[in-house]
């Protein structure tokens, strides 16, 4: 059974949060750098492909807030905070707001139910036209791994969690499996459309909505494209309320432009630090460093500390493709957060070379003058090698039998302080 934090760690390593729409025995070699857009982003994205939004400006001040109002001329404006994510209308400002004024908006904290408990600093703020909604819904498009192509997942019950969805009501959870080369059939928009409860005109207008979002998403080289809530309003049209795209690494070099888009000012300074030497990392709140390759030997690894009476720190993914010079500076990066008092490595080496990250270890170690005891535990390729260097370093580094005795013996080391 997973640990609820090793649940959050799933969905910031894998696909995506559909990947409940089907089991799947593929595998990634790396898991590296994800690229989430803003809510605004993702917006005029689909909007540039004919998406039907809300029409919407972006301000980052409250005096531009009050000119895109101007701009707008609408009868009633709405204002969305940009900050990546969930839960935005229920949140709460630290400047005591519940959701109204830009200028209590901008430069505040932002808490919600996926934020920390602190909150996130909002920086910018969406100045929409407001538009009543008569009833909501929930697209999404995404690579699903079972099928290796797109999958259309549609509810007819949107604005809600639809993970919470799935388990609660999965009969109201509907896909079609597109064709990578015959792209959506005019046949599954429209049944998706039916599926949604959308009827008369509004049928063959969600259904058209539906193959611009597909276009959206063979453009654009996302891994996922969610519309929630997908609407229509009294007037009987069809709009997207909300919007949010997701890509991984491999859209990268088609899609530079997009990727230019990404702001990095909501990370942690340690991940972006870890990003430039394609490292990833995610801040706990334990005492315990996990240094591994690969994001479910991580979640092991988390929950191995946890059920021998321990707190993860952090968990730093190597991936794939490692050099002693990632090693080095991943070291680095954990022995620089004052929360460590105790190292767990854990490296499988199936595609990695486990006697790199034995030499990594050893310079670290000397170079660094490693202050907290270190836990190893190596499996794989070159491992013999790999333990006579650790073995003949003279360094102080616990060799382990396995990932049980590794964890048992961080957790003695930290409650020994």
């Amino acid at each position: 059974v997973l640990h609820p934090r090793s649940a959050k760690l799933l969905r910031a390593l894998v696909l995506s949060p559909m990947l409940l729409v089907a089991q799947s025995q593929a595998f990634q070699f790396t898991s590296r750098r994800w690229l989430n857009l803003q809510e605004y982003q993702s917006k005029k994205l689909m909007s540039d492909y004919g998406v039907r939004v809300q029409r919407f400006f972006v301000a980052d001040s409250a005096n531009e807030a009050l000119q895109a109002d101007k701009r707008l001329n609408a009868k009633e404006i709405v204002l969305k905070a940009q900050i990546l994510a969930g839960g935005r209308g229920k949140g709460v400002f630290n400047s005591g707001l519940k959701g109204g004024l830009a200028e209590q908006m901008i430069g505040y904290n932002l808490a919600t139910k996926q934020t920390p408990k602190g909150g996130v600093k909002v920086n910018k703020v969406i100045v929409a036209e407001a538009l009543d909604i008569a009833r909501e819904t929930y697209l999404a498009i995404l690579m699903d791994r079972s099928c290796n192509g797109p999958m259309l997942v549609g509810s007819p019950q949107g604005g809600v969690d639809i993970e919470e969805l799935v388990a609660s009501n999965p009969e109201l959870i509907f896909k079609e499996q597109i064709g990578i080369f015959e792209g959506i059939k005019d046949s599954q928009a429209q049944r998706m459309a039916e599926n949604l409860g959308f009827l008369g005109p509004l049928k063959n207008q969600a259904a058209d909505q539906i193959k611009k979002l597909y276009n959206v998403f063979l453009k654009v080289d996302p891994s996922q494209v969610e519309v929630n809530p997908f609407s229509e309003t009294p007037e009987g049209q069809v709009v997207c309320f909300d919007a949010k795209i997701n890509f991984d690494d491999n859209a990268e070099f088609p899609q530079k432009n997009i990727f230019a888009m990404d702001n990095k000012s909501e990370n942690e300074p340690i991940e972006n630090e870890a990003a430039r030497y394609d490292l990833k990392h995610i801040g706990l709140d334990g005492n315990i460093a996990c240094f591994v390759n690969g994001a479910g030997l991580a979640m092991a690894t988390c929950d191995i500390i946890f059920l021998n009476g321990g707190k993860p720190a952090n968990f730093l993914d190597l991936g794939g493709s490692v050099k002693e010079a990632q090693v080095y500076q991943a070291f680095k990066l954990l022995t620089a957060d004052p929360k460590v008092e105790a190292i767990l490595l854990s490296i499988f080496g199936g595609i990695v070379n486990c006697a790199i990250i034995a030499n990594g270890i050893t310079k670290a170690c000397r170079e660094l003058e490693l202050k907290v005891p270190m836990m190893v535990r190596l499996e794989g390729t070159n491992v013999q090698e790999a333990q006579s260097i650790l073995s003949s370093s003279g360094l102080p580094i616990t060799s382990t039998i396995d990932l049980e005795d590794a964890a048992r013996k961080a957790v003695d080391n930290v409650s020994k302080k």
